[in-house]
């Protein structure tokens, strides 16, 4: 399939902070794409840095590049929120200003929920260091539910598509951490299941410290998801927490 002119807006929801490192790679992925009717949106969380400039720079040659400033750091949930109330597509993509997509990534995945009809989708992806040296093939099951994705988030963010037309506007709960896992969870509460596109779609940025020094801040995090946000009592969220832990384990082993 060639280039494709005429199917659905997908409005793309780029949070940005202090990215100038990496936020001209994560653009450029989103201009290479062979899907052409999309929009994309940046909010900035009160960047500091080079970050805005960077941005305006594409703007001024795209018009579908559209930037939201925030006045103050909110965070990058309130960040991702505020785009997502602005956004005008049929779909809605998320795209972290440090990660990077396939080119196709849009032209195959929207085919593929167009052709099931499905309302939430989610791809296949790799590990990528700062250097932009490729990693781990992270590889999700084909489906998941709501059940099953209380055991462990295996919809990377960054792979991430919804049908606000079927669905309506979801935004992420403004929680401090699992935000994304949050929301997914809202969503599957409304459908069945989400399917994955069986191919590598996304490259995941990590930082040089980013999984080794927060291990113990992750599980915490996850303990707290489970009982602070989705109030469950403590044998239901040790039940799900222990899958958690052994999924985590299995998939982050190099």
């Amino acid at each position: 399939m060639g280039n494709i002119l005429n199917g659905p807006l997908i409005s793309i929801v780029m949070p940005s902070y202090n990215s100038e490192a990496t936020i001209e790679e994560s653009i450029r992925s989103v201009l290479q794409q062979t899907y052409l009717n999309w929009e994309l949106i940046i909010s900035d969380d009160s960047s500091i840095d080079k970050t805005v400039e960077i941005i305006h720079e594409f703007i001024a040659n795209e018009p579908r590049i559209i930037l939201i400033q925030h006045s103050e750091n909110r965070g990058a949930g309130f960040s991702r929120n505020d785009a997502i109330s602005k956004a005008r597509g049929k779909y809605i993509a998320f795209l972290d200003s440090d990660d990077i997509w396939h080119e196709k990534k849009l032209e195959i995945q929207i085919r593929f929920m167009s052709e099931r009809k499905l309302a939430l989708s989610y791809t296949q992806y790799q590990k990528i260091n700062m250097e932009g040296v490729k990693g781990k093939v992270i590889i999700p099951p084909s489906v998941t539910s709501y059940s099953e994705l209380l055991k462990s988030n295996v919809i990377g963010c960054l792979t991430a598509v919804y049908d606000q037309e079927i669905l309506g506007k979801m935004y992420m709960p403004l929680i401090r951490k699992r935000q994304d896992m949050a929301l997914w969870l809202d969503i599957l509460k409304k459908i069945e299941f989400a399917y994955c596109v069986p191919e590598v779609l996304a490259f995941y940025r990590e930082g040089h410290n980013s999984l080794s020094s927060n291990k113990i801040k992750i599980l915490a995090s996850q303990w707290e998801f489970y009982r602070g946000h989705l109030k469950f009592g403590i044998f239901r969220s040790a039940y799900y927490f222990s899958f958690y832990v052994f999924k985590a384990l299995k998939k982050h082993k190099t």
